[in-house]
């Protein structure tokens, strides 16, 4: 059986909703505090306890600082400045920074002037690296600042190593961060499925403005990893860059089996009065495993010839981070002899009509060619492996009596720049234990 979580953020997702849903799942606490304790963070305690909204009994988790004149405890999500969204049980607004500072005032009772450690990513990932927890939980853990990152940079106009973090890189938010993928590998689950984020409407005030909902960072993030959004009419943020972070690095398929059983369901409670109850609804569903061997897919292709390669490039793209499974530029020959490019696409039906929006309007063809094309795939399993140079994830594919270890190329990337190491030397040795670790030597 494959145990699959589904987050049904009907009221949005912020950290600390999403870690009070996964322990009202069952994770385990004492797990959880021991692996935070083991980082060496000081200066808060935490807050696990239970609230009634809108009749429904609830988790409730929060990071208390104990920074003085701080008060006592930050509200949703607070480490990324998230108590903007859910509101905050404590009258406390941290704010919320995006990169090098803009914090935000959502008309809280009363604010505080302080300040925490400014970091950028580099600095986060030593502090997770402490973590006396698996190389899976470690690089979940990277890979949610990873995206909330990215989009900072590109709010900002920023390259992502000159993105200073005021209050992700503060320990409420690395303690959201890591707890969410402390609580999944609790859980022992092996696909997730989100559901569309459903997102309020107005502005939030800044220290430097207005910004409109969502805020710049968030709506990066959904753009950037094809997360589905709902607004409402609800007044103020629902979605926080944490909580899209969150569902964008957990998710790993779009759509609910056919059938399943439901085992648990949890729910993380927020804290701002909605007309609709307040809650992130987890829930822990078995399912059989699916038959792997086939699968529809449709093939998209155009003819360009007179784009450039920029504009190709940029396409491309595009139309990875909408959700297309695989896309490629093949050289051709077009009427009068003129050098041209077919571009392909591979989808599936979800996300066909997206994908042709994009080819529509970020190239010039006026026309696509599509047709349905069954194939064969590998079963397979996302995994980390611990090697010399830091952990890597990797695809374990198998056939039969066959495993096939292929690192991840991200992951590879990313300790390329943080060792300084080649390419092929990291990709090597993280192929070389995966295989070592998880099946056959090659």
């Amino acid at each position: 059986m494959k145990r699959i979580l589904y987050l049904e953020c009907n009221s949005g997702i912020s950290g600390d909703m999403t870690v009070g849903a996964l322990l009202d799942l069952g994770a385990d606490r004492r797990e959880l505090e021991k692996a935070l304790d083991s980082m060496g963070l000081e200066g808060y305690h935490l807050h696990f306890g239970r609230k009634e909204t809108c009749g429904l009994d609830a988790f409730d988790f929060d990071v208390h600082l104990e920074t003085s004149g701080h008060g006592d405890g930050h509200g949703q999500d607070g480490g990324h400045g998230d108590s903007h969204a859910h509101g905050d049980s404590h009258g406390h607004d941290h704010g919320h920074s995006h990169g090098y500072g803009d914090s935000h005032d959502h008309s809280h009772s009363h604010e505080h002037s302080h300040s925490h450690p400014h970091r950028n990513l580099y600095d986060v990932y030593e502090l997770i690296d402490r973590l006396d927890a698996s190389g899976y939980v470690r690089e979940l853990a990277k890979r949610m600042f990873c995206i909330v990152a990215e989009a900072e940079s590109k709010a900002h106009g920023l390259p992502v190593a000159q993105v200073h973090f005021h209050e992700v890189g503060a320990v409420d938010s690395i303690i959201d961060i890591v707890s969410v993928a402390v609580c999944v590998e609790n859980l022992g689950i092996d696909e997730v499925v989100v559901s569309p984020l459903s997102e309020g409407r107005g502005h939030v005030r800044c220290q430097h403005g207005i910004l409109p909902v969502p805020v710049p960072a968030t709506a990066n993030i959904v753009a950037a990893c094809g997360l589905d959004i709902r607004f409402t009419d609800n007044d103020g943020e629902m979605v926080t860059p944490t909580g899209a972070a969150i569902a964008a690095a957990l998710r790993t398929r779009k759509e609910l089996p056919a059938k399943c059983r439901l085992v648990r369901v949890g729910m993380g409670a927020g804290n701002k009065v909605f007309r609709q109850a307040n809650v992130l609804r987890a829930m822990l569903l078995e399912a059989e495993e699916e038959e792997q061997k086939s699968g529809t897919k449709w093939i998209l292709e155009t003819n360009v010839d007179d784009g450039t390669g920029e504009m190709l490039g940029f396409a491309m793209e595009l139309l990875m981070e909408a959700g297309a499974n695989d896309a490629w530029y093949t050289p051709i020959f077009m009427k009068k002899n003129r050098p041209a490019y077919q571009l392909s696409v591979l989808c599936g039906e979800e996300e066909r009509e997206r994908l042709e929006d994009i080819l529509l309007t970020q190239t010039t063809t006026i026309g696509i060619r599509r047709y349905p094309v069954e194939r064969t795939v590998l079963g397979r399993e996302a995994k980390t492996a611990e090697t010399r140079y830091g952990t890597a994830a990797v695809k374990v594919c198998r056939h039969k009596d066959h495993v096939f270890c292929y690192p991840e190329y991200e992951s590879i990337r990313r300790i390329c720049k943080e060792t300084g190491m080649d390419f092929q030397s990291v990709y090597c040795e993280a192929r070389e234990q995966a295989m070592l670790q998880f099946g056959q030597k090659a």
